[in-house]
C-alpha cells in the first residue's frame, strides 16, 4: 500500500529510509559527529505590532557564559545609544544583529527603535528620502517587524516612463537592499514584483565588474535573501562582512561567534536527550518498517523554535514530528485500505476499543500517539494553565483523514483535480500538526479565540504548508521521464489541462509558491492575533523548505547537509 504523497519533510522523490541503506539521521549515526558526517555528505496605528521580549540563555556556560553576557551588555548599551536619535546607523546595526542571528537578545531595543522610525515615517507623510539603500532597508525592517509601509515609496526611484532609473545599476548596495525588500511583498504589490526582477537582473549583470568579495556578498543576497533564509544557518556568511562603523561591528561579531558556539552546545545536548527518548520508546524495534531518523525530526523543531532558552519546547516538539513520520510510513508502505480505515476511525474517536480488530503494529503506534499526546498536553497544562488535548486530537484526526484520502486515491487509481489534491495535501504535509503543537508549547496568547483559529487552518499555517507541498512537487517533476510514484500537483494539473507541458505546469507551481509567500507575508503584518514566536516558527518552516527539497542527481541534499554540519558540529574561532 502506498499513498500519493509523503508527510512533513518527507519528499516523494527522496529515497525511502526504510528500504535504503543506513542514513545520516539514524540513531547509529548519532554516536559521534565524525561518524555522522562521514555518512551524511491601509497604514496601521503607530502602536508596535509585535510584543518585544529579550530571550536569553539559561544554561550555565561557565566563563564563556560570563564573557557572552558582558559582551551582550556592551552591545545593548551601544544599540540603545545609537537608537536614541533614530538615525540610519541604528537600522544598519539592527540589520547586522539580525543577520548574525543574535536579534533574540535585543528584541526590546529593536522594537523601540523601529517603532520610533515608524512614527517618524508617519510624521513625515511617508517621505523616506531618495537614497535607495536607506529607503529599502527601512522598508524591509519595518515590514519584518509587522508594520505596514506602502510599497509605492519605491516610485521615487522610477523615471517618467514608469521604469526604475538606469542610474541605479551603479548602486550595488542599493540594489541588494531593494532585492531584499522585494521579498516582503504581499498580494497586488506589482511594484515590488517589478523591483525584485529589476534588482536581480542588474545585480547579475554587474557581477563581472565586481571583486571577489563583492561577488560573494551579491551571490549570498540573491541565493539567500534574509527574509526567506534561516539566520542561524547563514550567520557564518556574514562574519567579517560588516563595514567598521564606530567599532560596534567588531563587538557584534565577537558576540555572535560566542553565541554560535554556546547555542551549538545546547543543540548537541538536546540531540542526546532526543536519542535517549527515542531509544527508550522502542518504536524502532517494534515497527521495523518505519523510518528511524530522530536527528532529522529534531532539526525541524530546532528550526521552528530558535530561541536558546526554548530547549524543553524543542525536545517536546520533536516527539509529534517523529509520529508524523511513523504514521506516514504506516499509510505509505504497510497498511491495507481496510486497516488504514479502521486506524483512522480509532484516531478520530481517540478510543482504544476501536483497535480490537487491528494488527499489533497499529495498536503499538496508536498507544504511542495516545500516550505522547496526553503527556505533552499535561506538561502544557501544568506550565501554562491551558489543556490543549482536544485541539491536538483534532490535528491528528485531520492528518490521518488526509492520509486516508490519498491512500484511497492511489489504491483506486483515482486522479483528483489539481486543486482538490492540493487542498488535501496541505493537511497531509503535517505542517498543521507541527504548528498547532508549537502554538500550545509556546503558551503565549492562548485563548478560546486563538485556539479556534489554529483549529481552522489559518493562513499563518496553510501558507507554509502550501509552500512545502508545492516545493516537494517541483522536486517530483524534475525529470519528465521519471517513473514510479505518481500524485504531484504538476501531474494532476497536466492531466487536467490538455496540451499543457511539464515546463508550463512547473512555471505555474513556481508562481503559486510566490503567491503563498505573499499571503504568508500579509499574515505577519499587524494586527496579528498570534505571538511573535509563533509567527517566526511559521516563517521558519517556509524558510527551510528550499534547503529540504534542493536535491541533486543522486537524491541527496548536499546544501542542507553542509548547513547542518556547520550549525551542529563546526564551532567558530573567536
Amino acid at each position: 500500500m502506498a499513498s500519493t504523497t509523503e508527510s512533513f519533510f518527507a519528499p516523494s522523490n527522496a529515497p525511502n529510509s526504510h528500504t535504503d541503506n543506513p542514513n545520516p539521521y539514524s540513531l547509529s549515526s548519532m554516536t559521534s559527529a565524525q561518524h555522522y558526517w562521514s555518512i551524511a555528505h491601509d497604514l496601521t496605528s503607530a502602536s508596535p505590532p509585535l510584543e518585544p521580549h529579550n530571550y536569553g540563555i539559561k544554561h550555565d556556560m561557565g566563563s564563556v557564559g560570563v564573557q557572552h553576557k558582558q559582551k551582550m551588555e556592551v552591545c545593548r548599551h551601544v544599540l540603545r545609544k545609537i537608537g536614541e536619535d533614530h538615525t540610519f546607523e541604528s537600522l544598519y546595526m539592527i540589520d547586522a544583529i539580525q543577520r548574525l542571528g543574535i536579534d533574540n537578545y535585543f528584541q526590546e531595543e529593536i522594537g523601540a527603535i523601529l517603532h520610533g522610525h515608524y512614527v517618524k515615517y508617519v510624521a513625515h507623510g511617508g517621505d523616506c528620502g531618495h537614497e535607495l539603500h536607506k529607503v529599502a532597508l527601512r522598508f524591509r525592517l519595518l515590514r519584518q517587524q509587522g508594520y505596514y509601509v506602502p510599497a509605492d515609496i519605491f516610485n521615487n526611484f522610477k523615471g517618467k516612463e514608469g521604469k526604475f532609473n538606469k542610474e541605479l545599476a551603479e548602486d550595488i548596495n542599493g540594489l541588494m537592499a531593494l532585492y531584499e525588500a522585494s521579498q516582503l511583498n504581499i498580494e497586488d504589490e506589482d511594484i515590488l514584483d517589478e523591483a525584485g526582477k529589476f534588482s536581480e537582473q542588474q545585480l547579475n549583470a554587474r557581477v563581472r565588474h565586481l571583486d571577489e568579495s563583492q561577488v560573494r556578498v551579491v551571490g549570498n543576497t540573491l541565493r539567500h535573501p534574509y527574509h526567506k533564509s534561516l539566520a542561524r544557518f547563514m550567520a557564518k556568511n556574514f562574519f567579517g562582512n560588516f563595514q567598521q562603523i564606530n567599532g560596534w561591528p567588531n563587538d557584534l561579531e565577537l558576540l555572535a561567534k560566542m553565541d554560535f558556539n554556546m547555542v551549538q552546545s545546547i543543540h548537541q545536548k538536546e540531540i542526546v536527550q532526543i536519542s535517549k527518548w527515542w531509544a527508550d520508546l522502542g518504536l524502532s524495534k517494534e515497527l521495523k518498517f518505519a523510518r528511524n531518523q530522530p536527528l532529522k525530526w529534531y532539526i525541524c523543531s530546532m528550526v521552528c523554535l530558535t530561541e536558546p532558552d526554548m530547549s524543553d519546547e524543542r525536545v517536546e516538539l520533536t516527539k509529534p514530528i517523529s509520529l508524523i513520520y511513523i504514521i506516514d510510513d504506516i499509510f505509505d508502505v504497510y497498511g491495507t485500505i481496510e486497516e488504514l480505515t479502521a486506524f483512522t476511525e480509532a484516531v478520530n474517536k481517540w478510543d482504544f476499543a476501536a483497535l480490537e480488530q487491528l494488527p499489533e503494529y497499529m495498536k503499538i503506534c496508536f498507544k504511542a500517539l495516545y500516550d505522547i499526546t496526553n503527556e505533552i498536553s499535561n506538561k502544557i497544562h501544568q506550565k501554562h494553565g491551558w489543556n490543549p488535548i482536544d485541539a491536538l486530537r483534532k490535528t491528528w484526526a485531520s492528518l490521518c483523514n488526509a492520509f486516508l484520502v490519498e491512500a484511497k486515491w492511489f489504491a483506486s487509481g483515482h486522479s483528483p483535480k489539481s486543486e482538490e489534491y492540493l487542498e488535501n495535501a496541505v493537511i497531509s504535509s503535517g505542517v498543521h500538526v507541527v504548528l498547532v503543537h508549537t502554538f500550545f508549547l509556546l503558551g503565549q496568547r492562548v485563548t478560546k479565540e486563538t485556539e479556534d483559529l489554529v483549529d481552522n487552518l489559518p493562513g499563518i499555517i496553510s501558507s507554509p504548508a502550501t509552500i512545502l507541498r508545492l516545493w516537494d512537487d517541483l522536486g517530483s517533476a524534475m525529470d519528465e521521464s521519471q517513473e514510479g510514484r505518481d500524485g504531484s500537483y504538476i501531474d494532476y494539473y497536466v492531466k487536467e489541462h490538455q496540451g499543457c507541458s511539464i515546463k508550463e505546469a512547473r512555471e505555474k507551481v513556481v508562481s503559486m509558491i510566490a503567491d503563498a509567500w505573499k499571503r504568508l507575508n500579509k499574515e505577519c503584518l499587524s494586527p496579528n492575533p498570534f505571538p511573535a514566536a509563533f509567527t517566526k516558527a511559521s516563517l521558519n518552516i517556509a524558510r527551510m523548505v528550499p534547503l529540504l527539497y534542493n536535491y541533486d542527481d543522486n537524491h541527496c541534499l548536499p546544501s542542507f547537509q553542509e548547513h547542518l554540519k556547520s550549525v551542529l558540529y563546526e564551532s567558530v574561532s573567536l
